[in-house]
């Protein structure tokens, strides 16, 4: 309480905004199971009508590794180390907040390639 007052008093600040009202992850609160419900609902919508896709590599056939690698390069514009990095530590993500074409497009080419690729 000493250090909070100090602080207010070098630092000019006369009103404290009210933190008591956080709902804290794992905390069980936050609202009636009504509310809850409407959430749920809402994200249904938001589900049904998602316009941004994210491309997820799941895994690669050991022989096509090489081919992984450089199409991944191409996808994400990355250097040969950090794709090689990338492609080794699949499952991962590629692209983030892509277009369903654009989305279905590195799939298509990565599957050609021999990569397990998913659409979240």
């Amino acid at each position: 309480m000493d250090l909070t007052e100090l602080l207010r008093k070098k630092l000019g600040v006369t009103d404290m905004p009210v933190m008591a009202a956080m709902a804290f992850p794992g905390s069980g609160g936050g609202g009636s199971p009504g509310a809850a419900a409407a959430g749920k609902g809402e994200e249904k919508k938001k589900a049904e009508a998602k316009t941004a896709f994210d491309v997820m590599l799941q895994g690669f056939e050991s022989a096509s590794k090489i081919k992984v690698i450089k199409e991944v390069r191409t996808v994400t514009d990355l250097g040969l180390k950090e794709a090689k990095d990338l492609v080794e530590k699949a499952p991962t993500l590629l692209k983030k907040g892509v277009s369903k074409e654009e989305a279905e497009k590195i799939i298509e080419k990565l599957k050609a390639v021999g990569a397990k690729v998913d659409m979240e």
